[in-house]
């Protein structure tokens, strides 16, 4: 409300999504990595392997290149994003959490020192100074992790802090611990496929067992990571993910993504890397490294879903707007908060209250979802936001400002008739009039399910139902004859049980 605005073709939450899952990918990777090269390093001196200390100094190269170079570059992309997009989110977490940030930021310095040093400390340092400065890394590094866990587990299960404020009510939340098993297990997984990149990219200069040690780092990681999850999906359950699940099917994708792509990345592992470590080529070492990153990102895709509507829980909505200004905002109106406004006032509604997450006509596009509607329709939908399945923060604004957001989107849409722009007729007709001004707060069978107030309805009985102003939240019938005859016929239908 207060800072400029930023107008992107992509929804603000893909181009979120898409810096931040690179980021924690390889952000995961440079605390994984840095366990990994310490512990080969001292394994392979106390053996006196020269083979795999070659290895491990050809790893470091590519870890340095890798973590501190692209790490850096998007963590501070996350930081420029989340800046632009969701400036009210980002200043609640420097607010609340700003310590926290100053001690990850100077063990972020330890870090890339210790990284920088290590790698050209391999001809210049004793072998006891170059693991002391390896142990370093990777100590500095995890407890990055620890404290950067803090905030994120924060924006999902503030915990007490809700109602206290306390630094550490929000830091050691409900989710903290499970969390920080879970990415601990992830590190270690990721220090695995990275590592067999390298190995496989070296060719046959790589002994196979090497490419065995690192399929086991893998197999460790995914040991410590899918039971922690588990804990993880537990301490959520009940709040937040109960409720998305009910109401959207994308969780339950991610889950279900989460869970085959684990499957894949564990019978690879075992039968490239353990049994058949010759056929782990590079074409393979890549498509492992994309499954982890599918893998990972479903989790974090999940992570995100189930916190709709919420940045922070029941304190700021994904669009900035804290929950308690909401009554006060729905009489003073919401125009009236906004600081810098463009003249067109339907655009600036658009942006304070959807744009966040959807585009008119690009990604996750409002557009599709009210074409062949009326105006009055669209404006009266705009009440409801809340209670539709997909979990949206109530509008905080007026009733004459709900109209003109809602004017503004029915511009936007395809204005032709219902039966045009749905080519469908008979029970196809009415399902998808259902669908469209019924069924995205009431799913026969699922969230909000009305449908046994219909059994043994007849025809007067329905168009009664539909043309009476139930709750503020619900929008009368206002559609053409063609789409109320099918639609009473579809809720006739609904009764029947078929």
């Amino acid at each position: 409300m207060n800072h400029p605005f930023w107008d992107v073709g992509l929804s603000y939450g893909f181009l979120m999504a898409l810096v931040a899952v690179v980021h924690v990918y390889l952000a995961h990777f440079a605390i994984g990595g840095g366990l990994y090269l310490v512990l080969a390093e001292w394994f392979a001196r106390r053996s006196g392997d020269e083979e795999r200390l070659g290895f491990v100094r050809r790893l470091s190269r590519f870890f340095i290149l890798t973590t501190v170079v692209m790490g850096a570059l998007t963590g501070v992309g996350i930081w420029f994003v989340i800046g632009l997009l969701n400036p009210a989110a980002t200043e609640v977490l420097i607010r609340n959490f700003v310590w926290a940030w100053a001690i990850e930021w100077t063990f972020f310095l330890v870090e890339i020192l210790a990284a920088i040093l290590y790698w050209y400390g391999w001809d210049r340092l004793s072998a006891r100074r170059h693991l002391q400065l390896g142990w370093i890394y990777f100590v500095f590094a995890w407890l990055s992790l620890v404290v950067i866990n803090g905030i994120v587990t924060f924006m999902l299960t503030p915990g007490a802090w809700s109602e206290t404020g306390a630094f550490l009510d929000g830091f050691l939340n409900p989710t903290y611990w499970p969390s920080l098993v879970f990415r601990t297990g992830v590190c270690v997984t990721l220090a695995g496929l990275f590592s067999l990149l390298v190995a496989a990219w070296a060719g046959a200069v790589v002994p196979a067992r090497q490419f065995r040690f690192n399929a086991i780092w893998g197999l460790v990681g995914l040991a410590i990571a899918l039971p922690s999850l588990f804990w993880y999906r537990s301490v959520v359950s009940g709040g937040a993910d109960a409720d998305v699940m009910a109401r959207l099917t994308i969780p339950a994708k991610a889950l279900e993504v989460l869970s085959w792509a684990a499957v894949a990345l564990a019978v690879v592992l075992v039968v490239f890397g353990l049994l058949q470590p010759r056929l782990y080529r590079r074409t393979v070492a890549v498509v492992v490294l994309a499954l982890g990153l599918v893998w990972f990102g479903s989790f974090e895709w999940w992570r995100e879903s189930i916190r709709k509507p919420w940045a922070v829980p029941g304190y700021m909505y994904g669009n900035g707007l804290l929950a308690g200004d909401v009554d006060e905002f729905r009489e003073s109106g919401l125009l009236a908060q906004i600081r810098f406004r463009s003249g067109d006032d339907g655009a600036d509604l658009f942006r304070m209250s959807c744009r966040h997450c959807h585009t008119v006509d690009g990604y996750n596009p409002v557009a599709p979802a009210f074409a062949g509607t009326d105006e009055a329709f669209v404006q009266a939908s705009m009440r409801g936001l809340h209670e539709m399945r997909g979990p949206m923060p109530i509008f905080a604004g007026s009733d004459e400002e709900a109209k003109i957001l809602g004017s503004w989107i029915w511009q936007r849409i395809d204005q032709r008739p219902f039966e045009e722009v749905h080519p469908l007729k008979g029970p196809e007709l009415g399902r998808q009039v259902y669908e469209v001004r019924c069924g995205r707060c009431h799913v026969v069978g699922g969230h909000n399910d009305k449908s046994s107030t219909l059994e043994g309805a007849d025809e007067e009985f329905i168009g009664e139902l539909i043309d009476a102003e139930l709750t503020p939240e619900m929008p009368v019938f206002t559609g053409s004859e063609v789409e109320r005859e099918a639609l009473i016929r579809h809720l006739i239908s609904i009764g029947k049980g078929e």
